[in-house]
């Protein structure tokens, strides 16, 4: 089970290896980590998302917690959360595959953000779902390079709160 982790840290050196660190030496898993700083400069937001049994999700959260340079872990599931992740992919393309490629674009809601005489790069911003989705709507064509930035997540706003 996906669990995402919400962790404040100071901003400091070393900080990032500490917490990897820590996943490293407990054998847990990492599928995405994103980084960067708050609205304070002092602090950073580390969106980490693991896969594991509830006692691993317990013990992450827990040994989080634990981190002299951790302000705060707030945890929840994709469900209670808003979630986005950047892809940029190069594709090479044809005369004959040009307009498939704009189409699944436009379906996707991706854009061509650079273009050469044979090749393109592709920007999407969405869920990772929908991320893999748009992946796979072009996998007939030549894909040269991807990039993935990881995960960024908050939880939903609930009514109520202004």
């Amino acid at each position: 089970m996906k669990r995402i982790y919400n962790v404040l840290v100071k901003n400091q050196s070393g900080v990032l290896c500490k917490v990897s660190g820590l996943f490293w030496r407990r054998c847990f898993n990492i599928d995405s980590l994103a980084v960067g700083e708050t609205e304070d400069n002092a602090i950073s937001n580390m969106t980490i998302v693991s896969t594991g049994d509830d006692h691993t999700q317990e013990q992450i959260e827990k040994q989080l917690n634990k981190k002299i340079d951790v302000i705060k872990v707030k945890t929840f599931d994709e469900k209670e959360a808003v979630c986005r992740e950047l892809m940029l992919i190069k594709v090479k393309y044809t005369r004959d595959n040009r307009r498939d490629i704009i189409d699944n674009c436009a379906v996707m809601n991706a854009t061509i953000i650079d273009m050469g005489n044979n090749m393109m790069t592709i920007q999407i911003c969405d869920t990772p779902e929908r991320s893999q989705i748009f992946l796979d709507s072009i996998n007939h064509i030549k894909i040269v390079e991807i990039t993935r930035s990881g995960t960024v997540a908050l939880t939903k706003c609930k009514e109520g709160i202004k």
